[in-house]
């Protein structure tokens, strides 16, 4: 490996890989990997589906985008950020990422010791004891003299252009010192923010799982308290602004929690808690709470109209302001209210219509907010419904009807047949 200028491989292009590969394009001679031809096709076009990269600097950048493996043998550097979800029993799903890792060691070059980076997240111990192993078999390859490992966990919040992979702390590490100061010297160029030398693969590893699982609990909690609040006739939102006054508090907002990180993380390290003769109970409880709540509010809406009609659910992406619908649990309201006899149309501004209809089985109507319906629920806050009047909300109503704002983002509306969590 050149030491000064590491020539660098990004295997996967989604929301984590491609805004690196783009940042360690700057320093370095980078190829980007992703065997989705159709992604690739699109990049070279100047359009990332996922909004993380603008057409401009996508034109800008000197990445190389392949589809093709071949193209990326010899290497000095491979750094992997494919996803790892859960299957349908909640347990990690390793497929992506051992996938990725077969790939990678077809394209290591004997001898060359090149550095391999995992960012995807895992349980503590994934780097080491099953991808590295792997890579020597498939490779037909010797840890040490043919490559050797680092973890750097991703920390991409999806739609945030603040807390970008340029100016956010990176957590590196690697299995030995000098690994470790080749890691340090590809992300030093990446980030303003610096990096910080963890104190092994596994601890880095353990830091990023419990960074979202941490979340998820105190989020559970919130949500637990606006379930009980409501058997009150108290709205959450009121006595959080009361709460946060207190200079400790911690202000988390409940809701619907999904998406790739902290909708599932949490069962990564639940599974190796299980692995180890450890019952985690508070983690599995934190996540029960936030599986079931769109369960909740469908039902609880469904109660405070008594009977079933026509719903609008607005928002299906797993968070605002981005076109992702990866475990979004949106669809958890969706289904219920459907079950519940409702007759429900969709509506979302950045969901891609067909990538939806094929995850979800529904449709996405771009001309539903011409109709008028007996519920109405604002389930994500995207700048389109944040911007809203309240004649533009009034009108999409049936007398009678309720509006179920589960954002908060139409507080300031004087509609009175609103209701929020």
């Amino acid at each position: 490996m050149t030491e000064a200028k590491p020539r660098i491989v990004v295997v996967g292009l989604g929301y984590v890989g491609l805004p690196l590969a783009v940042a360690l394009a700057k320093s370095f001679e980078t190829v980007g990997l992703d065997i989705d031809q159709g992604r690739i096709a699109e990049l070279r076009d100047g359009h990332d589906r996922t909004g993380e990269i603008d057409a401009p600097r996508l034109a800008a950048t000197t990445l190389t985008l392949t589809a093709d493996p071949a193209e990326c043998k010899g290497y000095d550097a491979y750094i992997v950020t494919v996803p790892t979800p859960v299957d349908r029993l909640r347990r990690p799903d390793l497929g992506p990422v051992m996938s990725a890792t077969r790939t990678v060691a077809e394209l290591v070059a004997k001898g060359s010791r090149a550095v391999i980076v995992y960012e995807s997240t895992v349980y503590p111990g994934v780097t080491e004891d099953l991808c590295g192993p792997e890579l020597e078999r498939v490779g037909d390859l010797k840890r040490g003299p043919d490559f050797v490992l680092g973890y750097s966990p991703e920390r991409i919040n999806p739609g945030d252009r603040e807390h970008t992979v340029d100016r956010i702390t990176k957590v590196i590490s690697g299995e030995d010192a000098e690994t470790l100061d080749r890691v340090d010297a590809i992300y030093s160029a990446v980030t303003s923010g610096g990096t910080f030398r963890a104190a092994s693969i596994k601890a880095a590893e353990a830091a990023k799982v419990i960074e979202n699982a941490q979340r998820d609990i105190n989020i559970a909690f919130v949500n637990e308290i606006t379930q009980i609040f409501a058997q009150l006739d108290l709205s959450v939102w009121d006595v959080l602004a009361a709460a946060r006054t207190k200079w400790n508090f911690l202000d988390f907002k409940p809701g619907l929690v999904g998406g790739h990180c902290i909708g599932v993380d949490p069962y990564y390290l639940a599974h190796v808690a299980t692995e180890h003769d450890i019952e985690p109970r508070v983690i599995l409880s934190g996540r029960a709470i936030n599986d079931g709540m769109g369960a909740w509010v469908a039902e609880t809406l469904h109660d405070k109209r008594g009977k079933a009609g026509t719903a609008l659910v607005m928002g299906l992406t797993f968070k605002e302001n981005v076109p992702d619908i990866r475990n979004s649990k949106v669809i958890d309201v969706v289904n219920r209210l459907k079950r519940l006899g409702h007759d429900v149309t969709l509506h979302d501004p950045l969901a891609d219509p067909v990538e939806f209809s094929h995850e979800y089985g529904a449709s996405i109507q771009a001309d539903a907010l011409q109709g008028r319906y007996d519920l109405v629920v604002c389930a994500v806050g995207h700048e389109q419904y944040a911007a809203m009047d309240t004649e533009a909300i009034t009108k999409l109503t049936n007398v009678g009807g309720l509006v179920a704002d589960l954002k908060n983002i139409w507080a300031d509306r004087p509609l009175a047949n609103r209701w929020s969590l």
